[in-house]
């Protein structure tokens, strides 16, 4: 894959993946047990959706110009890779929550995983 290649796929990715973190409150009013933790009303969900809505926007801004928006993207990177291993042992740990390793555990696996093999390695020069 050509560098210019890699840049216009990084680009969709931070786009579609800032696009689904701005989703987070429809698909939890959706589909609560894939999205949303715990039954009834629950705070969690809007601090939580507040934290998504932002990196989001964030993500779709640096898709202008990813290499200077690096460690952003490297944050959601990891954080969104250990957030799902923790959400994986916690459902796992919770019958009522297994609902998560078919819907939010793998979107963050499958974002952290495109945007770290699309990320240039170097910084250009």
């Amino acid at each position: 894959m050509s560098d210019a290649q890699r840049l216009l796929y990084l680009r969709v990715a931070l786009i579609a993946t800032g696009v689904a973190c701005c989703a987070l409150y429809p698909l939890g009013l959706v589909w609560p047990s894939g999205w949303t933790w715990g039954h009834g009303h629950s705070h969690y969900l809007m601090m939580i959706v507040g934290v998504y809505v932002t990196l989001g926007v964030f993500l779709i801004l640096a898709a202008r110009d990813p290499q200077a928006h690096r460690s952003l993207i490297w944050f959601a990177i990891w954080s969104s890779a250990v957030h799902a291993a923790i959400m994986a042992v916690q459902s796992l740990g919770d019958p009522m929550e297994r609902g998560h390793l078919i819907a939010d555990v793998p979107a963050l696996l499958i974002a952290a995983i495109v945007l770290a093999v699309l990320m240039p390695r170097k910084k250009p020069t």
